[in-house]
């Protein structure tokens, strides 16, 4: 243990500052980056809507439709905005109004009032299905993905390229415990980079909610989803980690092991359950604590794709993820035994 840990103190710069993995910090806070724009966004429309007139929703919500245009004019006032087109026979006339939670359009078509529609101009509880969003197809699949496909395979193959490998196997250390060494420090470098991107992102997704939203949800639930979302980031790093780990020390080429990993965890829905099982995207969606939303009007082949299978229980998906990253490193370690440097074949 004690050599093990010196070696991941000796990687551990390796890990966070190599030159080929500095994208990686961009594929973390990309997030929050995209969570900071829309704390912009809300709060301008609050400071817009804030100086415009309120209509209250009771007389809005009182507009039969075959409402005239010039009645509903008359019974609501002046609006915010008044818009007016045609298209061919049909004479358009948007009437946008704000009753102080939402934005209301009245649509009327040749005067006659069509539809009435409602936006809230802020949603907490679709803010969340968002991240959840943004979190499980991106975070998951791709930025934990490719992020730890730049930190793990650099920790073999990236000396390899150096051709400095061989001082590793000059010193008196076994070679499984150098490897569960390079583990530990591309492990605590992945899980700092993520996982303070996972907490970043879901602390700018608080940053711009109401403060009665807020006050409930920091009441309630939300410091057990910001843990189950950092707890899925870090075990997340550790699952894809191993894997990419071991290719480094496999395979030569980095690009066939990533997609070949990117196509088994993308045809993970169609698989018979026991080999679902065998997937590190099926265990941590189940500990995500909000399902991301899913756009029932998508192609049926994309939503078979990006549905998850049945989740596992949060205490079956804990020792089922780390056994299958145990199971992992123990091949790694095994083929670092057989490992030959060659030079002159990179």
């Amino acid at each position: 243990m004690n050599q093990i840990w010196i070696i991941a103190r000796l990687e551990i710069r390796r890990a966070f500052f190599s030159r080929r993995a500095l994208w990686v910090y961009l594929l973390a806070l990309f997030p929050a980056a995209l969570f900071l724009g829309r704390a912009a966004s809300v709060h301008y429309d609050r400071r817009e809507y804030a100086a415009k007139p309120a209509t209250p929703a009771a007389i809005l919500d009182r507009l039969p439709a075959g409402t005239t245009d010039k009645d509903a004019l008359a019974a609501a006032g002046p609006p915010i905005r008044d818009r007016q087109w045609r298209r061919g026979e049909v004479e358009h006339r948007s009437l946008h109004y704000f009753d102080g939670y939402n934005r209301v359009w009245l649509q009327f078509e040749n005067g006659a009032l069509k539809t009435t529609r409602r936006l809230p101009l802020h949603s907490f509880e679709q803010d969340t299905r968002i991240y959840a969003g943004v979190f499980q197809y991106f975070y998951l699949r791709l930025a934990i993905f490719f992020g730890c496909l730049g930190i793990f395979l650099n920790l073999f193959r990236g000396e390899m390229i150096d051709k400095s490998l061989h001082y590793w196997f000059l010193a008196p250390v076994r070679r499984e415990t150098l490897v569960l060494g390079k583990y530990c420090a591309g492990l605590i470098a992945a899980a700092v980079i993520f996982g303070g991107g996972a907490l970043l992102s879901f602390a700018a997704l608080l940053s711009y909610q109401t403060s009665a939203d807020l006050e409930t949800y920091l009441q309630t639930d939300a410091l057990a989803h910001g843990l189950w979302y950092l707890l899925a980031a870090v075990l997340g790093c550790a699952g894809y980690g191993s894997v990419f780990l071991a290719a480094g020390l496999v395979l030569r080429n980095p690009i066939i092991p990533a997609l070949v990993m990117l196509l088994w965890e993308s045809i993970n829905g169609f698989l018979p359950e026991l080999l679902q099982k065998l997937s590190v995207l099926h265990y941590l969606q189940s500990l995500c604590p909000v399902p991301a939303p899913l756009d029932p009007s998508a192609p049926p082949l994309a939503r078979m794709i990006l549905s998850p299978a049945a989740p596992a229980s949060a205490w079956t998906a804990l020792p089922g993820l780390l056994a299958v990253t145990a199971l992992v490193l123990y091949l790694a370690t095994r083929a670092a035994r057989r490992l030959e440097i060659n030079y002159g074949g990179e």
